[in-house]
């Protein structure tokens, strides 16, 4: 374990930290540091909170650079900043480990900042042009759509519930778009793949020749069918995305009911329950474009639709595309 900042932990307090960290993908948060990943290992260095300035995220298309197309072809990296000016990028295969990470920062270290100096200058622009979109008046029925919207959003954001059935909804969206074929030429690739690496190692015991090459082959096909998650596994298939979906569904509506205690009904259907839904909600409501939970609604789904991979969106509005996009699309948007 090598440190990367200005602060060493001296052994015992290191041993102490690693043991109680919560580890999110390749990465992990600990009390006294961050602990990072390099190209190949997980969690090879630390940097102490003390010396971080920023931890933000970063999404890039192949070539690199955020482009803001495509909105389901990127790639997630998560970047810490250090006092010192010089950053440490760590790349991820799935962006909800980064969106993990960067919660668990901004609960337990609220000062560091989670956006790059750039995003933060978009987001002001941003959040300035869409108070512009605001009109100047709304009629009391629009005020007290917002004052439920926004008691329903409170709601949600006491608890964690909208954060499992999000990645629910992640997760049976890739699940429901593997086609079968993928999946049968992926296990006779692995199959393949794994006696190519079989016969490389008894090649290498024979002393064979290109012994090395054959393993070599073997585990690089290996590693890409399996980074591509189209192999079916226990719990990489299309009946438990589904179950685990169900099962999201479910400790929703119970969280919600155990919240609201008969005290009127949930302004959107428990699928849709989620923070970044209601505040796209409210947005709606003070541009005018509708007045009750019901049309604000209508409204969002149209507005979702309209999304495709050759829209270009800001960093933000990706952020909040991906997070509630899937809900709408496995439900069919309805």
């Amino acid at each position: 374990m090598k440190c990367i900042g200005s602060t060493v932990l001296d052994p015992e307090a290191l041993k102490e930290d690693r043991k109680s960290m919560h580890k999110i993908g390749p990465c992990g948060v600990g009390r006294k540091a961050i602990y990072l990943n390099s190209f190949y290992f997980s969690r090879r260095y630390y940097i102490c909170w003390q010396d971080i300035a920023r931890v933000f995220k970063r999404v890039a298309l192949s070539k690199g650079g955020y482009s803001g197309k495509g909105v389901f072809a990127s790639i997630p990296y998560l970047v810490v900043e250090k006092k010192d000016g010089s950053v440490k990028q760590c790349n991820f295969k799935f962006e909800e480990q980064v969106d993990k990470i960067l919660a668990k920062v901004e609960e337990e270290h609220p000062n560091i900042k989670t956006h790059s100096r750039a995003s933060e200058e978009k987001l002001e622009k941003a959040a300035h042009a869409l108070e512009m979109t605001y009109v100047d008046s709304l009629t009391p029925e629009a005020e007290q759509t917002i004052a439920i919207l926004s008691d329903a959003k409170r709601m949600l954001e006491r608890g964690s519930t909208w954060k499992e059935l999000t990645f629910a909804a992640k997760n049976k969206r890739v699940q429901d778009n593997i086609r079968p074929t993928w999946r049968i030429t992926a296990i006779l690739l692995f199959g393949g793949a794994a006696l190519l690496a079989l016969y490389g190692i008894y090649s290498f015991t024979q002393h064979g020749s290109y012994s090395l090459e054959f393993l070599l082959a073997g585990l690089a096909i290996l590693a890409v069918v399996l980074a591509a998650r189209v192999l079916p596994t226990g719990t990489q298939n299309r009946k438990a995305a589904e179950k685990d979906w169900q099962t999201a569904l479910a400790d929703m509506e119970r969280y919600l009911k155990n919240q609201q205690r008969g005290q009127g009904t949930f302004p959107v259907p428990v699928q849709y329950a989620h923070p970044i839904v209601l505040e796209r909600m409210i947005r709606i409501v003070r541009q005018g474009k509708a007045q009750t939970p019901e049309e604000a609604l209508d409204v969002l789904k149209s507005e979702l639709r309209a999304l495709n991979r050759s829209v270009t969106v800001s960093q933000s509005e990706y952020d909040e595309i991906t997070a509630i996009k899937p809900m709408f699309l496995v439900c069919n948007y309805e």
